[in-house]
């Protein structure tokens, strides 16, 4: 059987925290699978980019024609989910230091923005566009220091933007895969949300 015909969410498992997301999926009844080449993307119903490290991440994707086969993936209209670093991979500018975001959000982000891994946290985020007050866990988080015009702030710490969306794109700043609270992966992968079979 060819992995090309995996169905479900597809779940980059290069590096970082794929395993989370996938966890987090099967308690929702969402079917997914770890993609560890760009051709396993093509037939799957949505996308998570999870955290990891962002410079490391790159170097995959200098190996492989992956940041072509995530583009055409977001327009083609199915939902992707960038979570920390991969917010970070999903913005147009990136900062602290410049490195290269692939543009399908128009934010620009701060790397490590809160600090470095001592300086984790978890807090509670304004959220009104997903029903109140969420749980969000930073892991060396980066902030999101500008929007562009057509993208939508779903929710903010401290008055600062942590969840962004334009279109069937979406960036969380934090790690929703490590709460109990399935909102985010909800509203990001509506369209995918349903139940297939895990690959």
């Amino acid at each position: 059987m060819e992995d090309t015909e995996a169905e479900g969410v597809a779940v980059l498992a290069l590096q970082g925290g794929f395993e989370a997301h996938r966890r987090k999926l099967a308690r929702m009844d969402i079917g997914s699978f770890e993609a560890r080449r760009p051709e396993e993307i093509e037939t799957a119903s949505g996308l998570i980019l999870p955290g990891g490290e962002s410079t490391t991440i790159w170097k995959f994707f200098e190996s492989a024609p992956w940041e072509e086969a995530i583009r055409r993936f977001a327009a083609s209209g199915r939902p992707v989910l960038g979570t920390c670093a991969g917010a970070i991979m999903l913005a147009r500018g990136v900062t602290n230091p410049a490195q290269k975001g692939m543009g399908l959000l128009d934010i620009s982000v701060e790397r490590n923005a809160y600090g470095r891994q001592a300086d984790s946290f978890v807090e509670e985020v304004d959220a009104p566009a997903l029903g109140g007050r969420l749980p969000a866990v930073f892991i060396r988080a980066p902030k999101i220091r500008g929007v562009g015009p057509g993208v939508e702030v779903l929710a903010t710490l401290r008055g600062e933007p942590v969840l962004a969306r334009q279109g069937n794109v979406v960036a969380a700043t934090f790690h929703p895969e490590l709460t109990e609270d399935d909102r985010v992966h909800r509203m990001a992968l509506r369209e995918s949300a349903r139940s297939r079979k895990t690959a």
